[in-house]
C-alpha cells in the first residue's frame, strides 16, 4: 500500500479548514452556497488549487469567484494560523466543472431512455 504524499495530506487539511471557514466564519453572501470539492497541492506546497462548486446558475459561479477574491487574504491568514507551515501556499480558486458534466450526462441518458420507451427489446441472435 502506497503511503500518502505530504502534499495530499496538506491538501486535505486545507480543504477541511476552508470548509469550516465557509460554514462558520465567512459571512459573504456570494459564498453562501459554495462547496469545496477538492484541493490539489504542488509538490513544494507553494500553490494550492482549490476546486469548488456552487448550486445554481452560471451567474452564481461568477459571484463565487468574486467572493473568493475578496476573502483570499482572510483565508490565507486563517490557513497560516491553522496549518503552521513554513510558507502559506498561494491560493487559486478553480470552478469544478465535473458536477455540471455529470448532470449533463445524466440528462442525456434520461432523454435516451425516454426516447426508446417500451420499444427497447433485448438483442437476440
Amino acid at each position: 500500500m502506497k503511503p500518502f504524499e505530504r502534499s495530499e495530506r496538506v491538501g486535505g487539511q486545507i480543504q477541511k479548514v476552508l470548509s469550516d471557514l465557509l460554514q462558520k466564519k465567512i459571512q459573504d453572501p456570494r459564498l453562501k452556497m459554495v462547496t469545496v470539492t477538492g484541493v490539489k497541492m504542488s509538490r513544494d506546497l507553494r500553490i494550492a488549487r482549490i476546486y469548488f462548486t456552487t448550486s445554481g446558475n452560471p451567474k452564481s459561479r461568477d459571484k463565487a469567484e468574486e467572493g473568493f477574491k475578496s476573502a483570499i487574504g482572510y483565508a490565507k491568514r486563517s490557513l497560516a494560523r491553522e496549518l503552521g507551515l513554513r510558507y502559506t501556499p498561494d491560493l487559486r480558486f478553480i470552478y469544478d466543472e465535473s458536477f455540471d458534466y455529470g448532470s449533463h450526462i445524466d440528462k442525456v441518458l434520461k432523454a435516451i431512455k425516454t426516447d426508446n420507451g417500451s420499444n427497447n427489446t433485448p438483442f437476440e441472435e
